[in-house]
């Protein structure tokens, strides 16, 4: 299966999820407007590329799964945007949510993608372990254990100087764990030992601390056309990043050694479990910056 048949079972799931759902139209057309936005869809496509690497094949209930920690990825970026946290006008190219539609409904429309996942997850035709076990993961490397913990330690560290380990505890929980997610949920589907789950959860980590170290220098590098949000926000906010603390150059060095590490890892993985790593180095080359 390719990567746009992939992704059009991910659009399936979210259609279906929505198409039918008896609510507000005005929160279904706001949840709706970021969820078409035009993302790369990384994370759905890193999970069901990874069960296919690992011999499973693609069923419409995996596409839910990916299409649930879309929902979840969706939502974390409409309240990021929002003026009491990032305070951007822009997000994939055109008007964040808040711009369109207000902040009270745009607040809402993060709620509901925040919590509609687990409902989702929950019909989806997997055995009843499975499903509570990606829904427990979700949940973990979604709140505040995960993602809205790193969120809070981002706007506490504005304007204030933070060392590496600074950065990379904030950037695990913000950034990492939603895209160690897509690891972690294949190698429940896939039925992994604990020891194979956590070879493929460090590699989500890894790539998930390269995609900040990537982001932060294209802040600082990239035009509003190649990102499709304000450059130089991090700069405005006044917020430690990679860049500034070590450099341009230096971040960059960083940014590929620690692909280097990922690949290091899918190769160890390759050793132990019928698992095909090309596609996944693919991904990982795709991040380096300058190379």
């Amino acid at each position: 299966m390719n990567k746009q048949e992939k992704l059009a079972l991910v659009e399936s799931a979210l259609e279906e999820f929505y198409g039918d759902q008896q609510f507000a139209s005005s929160l279904r057309e706001a949840v709706l407007y970021s969820i078409h936005a035009g993302g790369k869809r990384i994370r759905p496509y890193l999970l069901l590329e990874v069960l296919e690497s690992l011999q499973v094949s693609i069923i419409p209930a995996h596409a839910q799964v990916a299409a649930a920690l879309e929902m979840i990825h969706t939502g974390s970026l409409i309240h990021d945007d929002l003026p009491a946290m990032d305070n951007d006008d822009f997000r994939r190219g055109r008007l964040t949510n808040h711009k369109v539609y207000g902040e009270a409904l745009a607040i809402l429309a993060g709620d509901a993608l925040f919590l509609d996942p687990y409902a989702l997850i929950a019909q989806a035709d997997l055995p009843n372990q499975t499903k509570v076990d990606l829904i427990a993961n979700l949940s973990l490397a979604s709140g505040s254990m995960g993602m809205v913990a790193g969120q809070v330690l981002d706007m506490e560290g504005e304007g204030k100087y933070l060392n590496l380990e600074d950065l990379q505890t904030i950037h695990a929980n913000k950034t990492g764990k939603l895209l160690a997610f897509p690891f972690q949920a294949a190698g429940i589907i896939a039925g992994l030992d604990e020891n194979l789950q956590k070879k493929l959860e460090t590699v989500g980590e890894l790539i998930g601390l390269a995609f900040q170290i990537r982001d932060d220098i294209l802040d600082v590098t990239a035009s509003f056309e190649e990102i499709g949000k304000t450059p130089q926000k991090d700069l405005q906010a006044e917020k430690s990043t990679y860049p500034a603390l070590l450099g341009l150059d230096e971040a960059k060095v960083f940014c590929n050694h620690t692909l280097d590490q990922a690949n290091t890892k899918l190769e160890e993985i390759s050793q132990l479990v019928e698992f095909d790593k090309e596609p996944i180095v693919k991904i990982v080359e795709s991040l380096r910056i300058d190379g």
